[in-house]
């Protein structure tokens, strides 16, 4: 019995109203609400990290055999991108990993490929991880209408909460929007063309097939999830496909917004978290093509209530300060340099060489006197003890202020720049940035959190590392 064993989901911190992206250009709102937006060190594999972690809560990673990654915006154009993510998650280098990219059904590809691979026995646990941050040009509707997010789903044999019951896909040629190599910004065609001779064609076609092949009527299914642009056109297809309002999943355009890739995975998380034993969940997913999955409850799912989940990031929120520091933000205004040498050239090799410390975020704890040390250190500041150390993972442990600093005239895109020591919890001390986190109210003894962010980008490599953040 194959299906999904675990869930999570993750929704950036801050949120814009869309009647302020209007109000800016002097266009009507589409739709009420507001949109999530990524912080400016955060991208799609920081937003599949921080799902994963909460997926895998309370998880043996040791246990997960792959990890599949779906996203359209992935920060590299040739190089895997998952790799970096199972190195961030712990997961070991003997599992298999994998990039689906290129299309708005990547999240569905990747999710039936790790199903496929569980029922053959090729893979026992596998990591599927979905997330997009995708990119409008400004007072067009998709700038209101996008917003960022993930979602990662644990799939297996075993302690299953949910089974798939069955699966449709229709492969369909179709261009109504796309985004070519060297484009920044999603384009898109004539919308009533491609309602009409795309999404409102396919998908019903699809999931009729699914339906037709499993015996079911509509009025079987207890939740549909499925893709939407906007909440309009997800209201339309509810209707189209013979579904009640209240067998449509909440289609999270109030709050979050079109998240790409990752909303077909993000809904379904969302109807995960109120379902109940015995209930069938339809999913299907939209983009040159459809895939339709059926999935049916059992009462493993009781035991997944204390993810963060969707329930959890909606309510855990802050508003954008203005749409100028979502521009800044997004470098789609030209801000002024700091007055600061340039950065020197990342070195490929001291990133190759320091991953485990860097990526991974390992302590060295003394085999001798048990001293915990932050970076990695071959002799002990303690016992002085030489090469006698185990790696301990500070991810996992508690941590909270020693000290803290806020720096106004340091090079930040969003100052000040808060950087803090803290104190791990099995001992020893460090220093990170802070991000997500108002300065007036860092304190000293405050707790905090690892989440894994970007630090800069430069000649063409993204440079990844482990910041502290407020609990959410």
């Amino acid at each position: 019995m194959v299906g999904i064993t675990s869930y999570g989901a993750y929704i950036p911190l801050y949120r814009l109203p869309r009647s302020e992206i209007a109000k800016t250009w002097g266009v009507a709102a589409q739709g009420a609400g507001e949109r999530a937006v990524a912080n400016f060190d955060e991208d799609s594999l920081t937003m599949a990290v921080a799902a994963s972690m909460d997926c895998l809560k309370g998880r043996d990673r040791g246990k997960v055999d792959g990890l599949f990654l779906a996203t359209t915006t992935a920060p590299y154009v040739e190089k895997q991108v998952s790799t970096i993510g199972a190195t961030a998650l712990d997961l070991g280098r003997s599992i298999r990993t994998a990039d689906f990219t290129n299309s708005l059904r990547a999240a569905t590809a990747s999710l039936l490929s790790a199903i496929d691979a569980v029922k053959a026995g090729s893979l026992k646990n596998v990591l599927v991880a979905a997330a997009d941050s995708r990119q409008a040009q400004t007072q067009g509707g998709m700038e209101q209408t996008f917003g960022d997010g993930a979602a990662a789903l644990l799939i297996g044999d075993s302690d299953v909460a949910a089974t798939i019951e069955a699966s449709y896909s229709l492969s369909d040629e179709f261009t109504d929007v796309w985004r070519a190599y060297g484009d920044n910004f999603v384009r898109a065609w004539e919308e009533r063309f491609t309602i009409d001779e795309g999404y409102n064609r396919v998908l019903p076609e699809a999931v009729s097939g699914l339906l037709k092949k499993c015996g079911l009527s509509p009025q079987e299914i207890n939740k549909a999830v499925f893709y939407g642009s906007n909440e309009r056109r997800h209201k339309g297809m509810g209707k189209l496909l013979g579904f009640k309002p209240e067998q449509i999943q909440d289609g999270l355009f109030a709050g979050v917004g079109d998240t790409g890739a990752a909303l077909p995975l993000m809904m379904l998380v969302g109807a995960l978290e109120t379902s109940k034993a015995g209930d069938k969940i339809l999913v299907a997913s939209y983009g040159n093509g459809c895939d339709v999955l059926l999935l049916s409850v059992t009462d493993r799912i009781n035991q997944l209530r204390n993810r963060q989940g969707i329930k959890g990031h909606l309510a855990s929120k802050k508003p954008l300060a203005s749409y100028q520091k979502y521009l800044t933000w997004r470098g789609l205004v030209p801000v002024a340099p700091a007055s600061r040498p340039d950065r020197d050239a990342t070195s490929i090799t001291a990133v190759w060489r320091e991953r485990a410390q860097n990526i991974a975020l390992y302590s060295s704890k003394c085999k001798s006197c048990g001293a915990q040390q932050y970076p990695i250190q071959r002799v002990c500041v303690k016992c002085h003890v030489k090469d006698n150390y185990e790696l301990v993972r500070l991810v996992d442990q508690k941590v909270k202020i020693f000290t803290f600093t806020q720096d106004n005239l340091a090079a930040s895109v969003d100052p000040p720049a808060v950087v803090a020591v803290v104190e791990f919890e099995g001992g020893g001390r460090g220093y990170f940035d802070m991000t997500d986190r108002d300065p007036q109210e860092v304190k000293v003894g405050m707790p905090v959190e690892f989440t894994f962010r970007k630090l800069y980008f430069d000649r063409g490599v993204h440079n990844y590392y482990w910041k502290v953040m407020p609990p959410r």
